[in-house]
């Protein structure tokens, strides 16, 4: 059973300001947890589901922390899932550090990304593209806020991700940088150099001026229907498709 201490905890982490505080994260959901454990976040506190456990005690008990056993109820009382049958964990955030593009390798720039869905399908979308690293905006929406980390399926364990002002980043750059805009060229015929970095524009506003003076090309995903804009999210996986087509 859970405590009230540990409820009240789990219940402050929904909060960004909380989340700064105590250093930890949510995450929630059988696919989510079973990536967690997996990769090399130090998980604090581990809640499962007897049913949970039974199908995965092979590898919950290789854990170092012992999981706690608590009904469907408990998980969904203090969760932001309406239906969790599985497993929660609070986890150790890691350090903001600094990410470059290496040889052969291109990283993901988000300029003022706001909505948590479209951040964890990026993240998602970078997990399927095989690019490792994101480098966001100190305005883009918070990475371990419980609706990022869910929407990422696990990806959230294999994508680095680190915050900092863009324009002094991309000042110190000397790779290729690639931005979408309208009128530009047409990111079917791009032929991507073998490292860079590609910026992908706030929903609402696109790319900033300050950072739109740092990319030196300029693509755009072709419209042939009467659509005033892409989704975030599918504009970073048409780009990303291209990129990746032929290699």
């Amino acid at each position: 059973m859970l405590s009230k201490n540990q409820i009240k905890y789990i219940n402050s982490l929904q909060q960004k300001k909380f989340r700064q505080e105590h250093q930890s994260f949510i995450v929630e959901g059988a696919k989510s947890v079973l990536e967690l454990i997996q990769s090399d976040f130090e998980v604090e506190l581990l809640f499962v589901t007897d049913d949970f456990y039974k199908e995965n005690e092979s590898l919950l008990e290789k854990q170092p922390i012992r999981p706690e056993i608590v009904t469907q109820a408990e998980l969904e009382r203090v969760g932001s899932f309406s239906s969790n049958n599985a497993a929660l964990a609070t986890v150790k955030t890691k350090a903001n550090q600094e990410i470059f593009a290496q040889e052969n390798e291109y990283v993901l720039i988000l300029d003022d990304i706001r909505d948590p869905g479209n951040l964890g399908t990026i993240i998602r979308v970078a997990d399927w593209y095989g690019i490792k690293k994101i480098v966001c905006s100190k305005e883009t929406v918070d990475f371990y806020s419980p609706k990022v980390i869910s929407s990422t399926m696990g990806s959230f364990t294999r994508v680095a991700i680190y915050y900092t002002d863009l324009q002094m980043f991309l000042a110190e750059n000397k790779l290729k940088v690639y931005g979408t805009f309208l009128d530009s060229a047409n990111v079917h015929q791009t032929v991507f150099a073998e490292a860079g970095y590609i910026v992908i524009g706030n929903e609402a506003n696109g790319i900033s001026e300050g950072v739109e003076r740092l990319v030196t090309d300029k693509i755009t995903i072709p419209r042939f229907g009467a659509a005033e804009s892409l989704n975030a999210g599918i504009a970073t996986a048409v780009i990303c498709d291209n990129l990746r087509r032929g290699k």
